[in-house]
């Protein structure tokens, strides 16, 4: 799960690189790294604006499945504590919540 998380971050992180001057002009302008040590540095404003929020936001959300892979959490949902199941996990490999407490969520922010 860790190397499919990696990837879908390095993907990201290409696609971005690919569709916006901005980005590759902030990733140009870096040491050179990997492209998923590039997500996962700090992101500075410039990099925010010139990135979308919803990428922005499943950035985030990889590298929290990646540091709950770290703490031996993956896989269970962040609000019950329950295991999320397998087929959610494979269609959304950076799930946090099972499907429940993830529909109960987005009822209360309607």
């Amino acid at each position: 799960m860790d190397k499919s998380l990696t990837a879908l971050k390095t993907e990201i992180v290409s696609n971005l690189i690919a569709s916006n001057e901005d980005f590759k002009e902030i990733v140009e302008g870096m040491d050179p790294k990997d492209l998923a040590d590039i997500a996962s540095d700090d992101i500075d404003r410039k990099m925010i604006e010139a990135i979308g929020s919803q990428e922005l936001k499943r950035l985030k959300l990889i590298d929290s499945a990646l540091t709950r892979i770290q703490q031996g959490k993956y896989g269970l949902c962040v609000k019950c504590g329950k295991r999320i199941p397998q087929d959610r996990l494979e269609a959304i490999p950076y799930a946090l919540m099972c499907i429940e407490c993830k529909t109960a969520e987005e009822r209360r922010n309607r």
